[in-house]
């Protein structure tokens, strides 16, 4: 399986709006109400993903042409880190992370914040970030995990 990852364009982002419903309706409805879930999908719509380009690096990865996953590096966090569920478990978030990682590093980071759903956390912590608190937002809880960076 050859995965492409690349720098987000703007007509990217009803595909990258696609697939982080998709995965939020599929994946997080097992850890969080469907109010949330709801509230969630409409921070994510097409226009709304177009908007983020302009303040994220944003990056896609791509299985034969689809866009199938998306991360974003804002400052010195991790954000809108997604797969499309049937590409789960493949080794695409591991590839993104550490596209993002790298970038971060390029730009001078040296540790990532990642506010994970209660559903990525043990995929974070496979690639070394930790616990460093919950954050409560109403009824969605977000873990807050840290991993330092060491320059390759």
């Amino acid at each position: 399986m050859d995965v492409l990852i690349r720098k987000a364009h703007n007509d990217d982002a009803k595909a990258i709006s696609q697939v982080i419903v998709a995965t939020v309706r599929e994946s997080n409805s097992q850890d969080y109400p469907a109010s949330v879930i709801e509230s969630v999908v409409l921070n994510f719509t097409p226009a709304r993903v177009t908007e983020l380009l302009e303040h994220r690096l944003v990056f896609v990865a791509l299985l034969d042409g689809e866009i199938v996953g998306t991360g974003a590096l804002d400052s010195h966090a991790v954000r809108s880190l997604f797969i499309a569920p049937r590409q789960q478990r493949k080794g695409i978030g591991q590839a993104l992370m550490a596209r993002i990682e790298n970038a971060a590093l390029e730009r001078g980071v040296e540790a990532l914040l990642v506010p994970s759903s209660l559903t990525a956390e043990s995929f974070y912590a496979r690639l070394g970030y930790r616990l460093l608190r919950e954050q409560l937002h109403g009824e969605e809880r977000t873990l807050i995990m840290t991993k330092s960076l060491t320059p390759l």
